[in-house]
């Protein structure tokens, strides 16, 4: 029965995982992604990344607008980082932080006199990034016998100030050997040690494996510079295999061999090294790989228990406490001194519950933050610290003592989901229902996004850890104590702005200030109108009268049209007995013609002052719409009425020939009755 055994330092390194993480967030949030370059060296994490939606780009030019650009792992050149910045595209630098730090020690300590020395592949793009820090020469070299022939071709080199690192995925036995060459031939050198913990552990494990079994198989991307490394390590031992995936296993005869170690380079996910492990089982038919299996899937739990018992425990974690000094901020986290040998980081994610907070912004170096350990890794140097979850266990003390009680809190409305909205106050989340969010259910949630508002606590699940507030119950002690001061305060024929509020075919409500008035359809104009909206619309602010009160029933009659606006006292201030007017006829009676003179005011005509002679009807004489001067005669200021007249208008001349003829066939009428 042949026998498989897992290495405990297989798979995704921190650096990878942060970078994935990043990556899977920004989908998760809806936004469009796009990598410079792999962001990683795994074919099959790139494609699942391409079948969310996460595009691959060459240059920085070539991201589409609206697109966030994520940059790799391995880190970029500073040419390439400037022309991240120059293109203006929001982007996010996933360099790895043991890489980042390579970066600053270069920038720190080099200078046009210093030569910069990497122990590294010169083609890989990690090595690229750190040779272009270099403010002087630098050379690359990937063994002690190039590092011999570099000095052999440069004499005086050893001379120089010299600055030595690594690629972070370099051989560990390589730099040991070329860092004994430095040392004996170099005065001037300055030394960092910068492969990678993790990378040093997971060669040293595998030559452990490699040593004691009869064959090995490594799961990684052929393009991936650690994953090459392992293969290295192990092949000087025993029979060794590189796969991608487990579809490739079917090419390999494990007949011959009755152990085989696995092992996996730091860019390969831990789905691809299961399914790996399962299918090595079923060819070579090994029980133990149950047991492996329940390594994997222990480790998965070992992180999801951590962050729920760590959501459940926040408010016993005084242990954890510390306080950290920002170093460096950039797109993507924050760098802190906790006054510890480890690196201190706070991932964005960790700084607020604020999605709308940019530390870019409220940070400078020197700042000191009140914060909480997440995950120390002593391996690798790094502790990931929290700002939001600091701040929430004050805020959630608060929140648990505001509960039942008539304390009002505020925060800021985040976002709109199902069934209510979230509130943030001081990085604690509470859910407010729908039916408590707002004053009247009308009322759109969406306008509440980013907007501060106060609320009430009505009931916390302190094991869940949730919180549901209700911002209804301060609006609604806010309108109780305006109503009050309100009626304390108003009187009647006060001039007051408001809002309308909602409009009824007898009239339209408006609020003035806590309190709603109505205002009647007839106080809406002076012209007879059918329906409020012909005047008025909901939102509409408007300036109301108080017209009249009713304290015991609280109800208020409002005026909205104005003196000067009465058609009325617009033809008063026109017009007066005896003025000539231009008039519209505007219909017919068998009294005469009615006229428009101003709009809302009209006259009457009567017949008999239509013409200087006999009409028989108005429209005889007379059409509807037709313009004619007219002159008053009589105001009835009591009764709003007014009398016109054309006929005195007409010349008197025209008034006594047309008497003339009308008599004229009177008398002969008269003569020929005598005859």
């Amino acid at each position: 029965m042949t026998e498989i055994t897992l290495a405990k330092k297989a798979g995704f390194c921190f650096g990878v995982n942060r970078a994935i993480n990043i990556i899977e967030e920004l989908v998760e949030k809806g936004e469009r992604v796009a990598t410079l370059g792999p962001i990683i060296h795994n074919q099959q994490v790139i494609d699942d990344l391409s079948k969310k939606g996460v595009i691959v780009v060459d240059e920085p030019s070539q991201v589409p607008e609206g697109t966030t650009l994520v940059l790799r792992t391995h880190g970029v050149t500073q040419e390439v980082l400037k022309e991240v910045e120059k293109c203006g595209c929001n982007y996010i630098d996933a360099a790895c932080p043991f890489v980042k730090k390579i970066h600053k020690i270069v920038l720190d300590n080099s200078s046009e006199d210093t030569v910069t020395l990497i122990a590294g592949d010169e083609n890989h793009p990690e090595v690229k990034g750190i040779k272009s820090c270099a403010k002087g020469e630098a050379f690359v070299i990937n063994s002690e016998e190039k590092l011999t022939e570099l000095f052999q071709q440069y004499p005086d080199l050893p001379q120089k100030p010299i600055i030595f690192v690594s690629q972070t995925t370099f051989s560990v036995k390589e730099w040991e050997k070329s860092l004994k060459k430095v040392n004996l031939l170099c005065t001037n050198a300055k030394i960092f040690g910068t492969i990678c913990s993790a990378t040093d552990e997971r060669q040293s494990e595998a030559a452990q494996l490699s040593k004691v079994n009869d064959a090995m198989v490594i799961v990684g991307g052929r393009h991936s510079s650690n994953t090459q490394k392992l293969l290295g390590v192990c092949q000087s031992n025993c029979p060794s295999f590189l796969v991608e995936t487990a579809d490739e296993l079917s090419g390999i005869d494990f007949s011959q061999y009755k152990t085989i170690g696995l092992t996996a380079g730091a860019s390969t996910p831990a789905g691809i090294i299961k399914e790996v492990l399962q299918t090595m089982s079923e060819i070579v038919k090994d029980p133990t790989m149950i047991e492996e299996e329940k390594v994997l899937d222990s480790a998965a739990a070992e992180d999801f228990d951590f962050a729920a018992a760590l959501e459940e425990s926040l408010s016993n974690m005084s242990d954890q406490k510390v306080t950290g000094t920002v170093l460096s901020v950039s797109p993507t986290e924050i760098q802190v001194d906790i006054g510890r040998k480890q690196t201190g980081y706070i991932p964005y994610s960790e700084y607020s519950n604020d999605p709308s907070a940019d530390p870019r912004a409220e940070l400078k170096i020197g700042d000191t933050l009140n914060l909480i350990i997440m995950k120390t890794n002593d391996q690798e140097g790094l502790i990931m610290l929290s700002k939001k979850r600091y701040d929430a266990i004050a805020a959630w003390d608060t929140v648990v003592a505001a509960e039942g009680t008539d304390t009002i809190l505020e925060g800021v409305v985040t976002e709109v989901v199902r069934g209510g909205v979230i509130v943030v106050s001081n990085n604690a989340r509470l859910f407010i229902p729908a039916s408590l969010a707002t004053a009247s259910r009308n009322d759109k949630l969406e306008d509440l996004v980013k907007k501060t508002v106060k609320f009430k606590v009505i009931e916390v699940n302190k094991q869940r850890r949730r919180a549901v507030g209700s911002i209804r119950a301060v609006l609604k002690e806010e309108r109780k104590a305006a109503e009050e001061k309100f009626w304390a305060e108003v009187k009647e024929g006060e001039v007051r702005k408001g809002v309308v509020k909602s409009l009824m075919k007898f009239g339209a409500f408006v609020d003035i200030g806590g309190v709603d008035g109505m205002i009647h359809v007839s106080e809406l104009s002076w012209n007879r109108i059918k329906d409020p909206s012909e005047v008025v619309s909901v939102g509409d602010e408007v300036e109301v009268t108080i017209k009249s009160l009713n304290p015991e029933k609280k109800q208020i009659a409002l005026g909205y049209k104005k003196l000067e606006d009465n058609p009325w006292e617009i033809f008063k201030s026109k017009y007066a007995v005896d003025s000539v007017a231009e008039v519209e006829i505007a219909n017919f009676t068998d009294l005469g013609a009615f006229a428009h003179i101003v709009p809302g005011v009209d006259g009457l005509i009567h017949i008999s002052q239509i013409a200087n002679k006999h009409v028989a009807k108005p429209a005889d004489v007379l059409k509807i719409g037709e313009k004619v001067e007219a002159k008053i005669t009589e105001i009835d200021e009591e009764r709003k009425r007014v009398s016109l007249s054309i006929r005195a208008l007409l010349p008197v001349e025209e008034a006594a020939e047309e008497a003339v003829a009308e008599e004229a066939p009177a008398e002969a009428e008269e003569v020929a009755t005598e005859e």
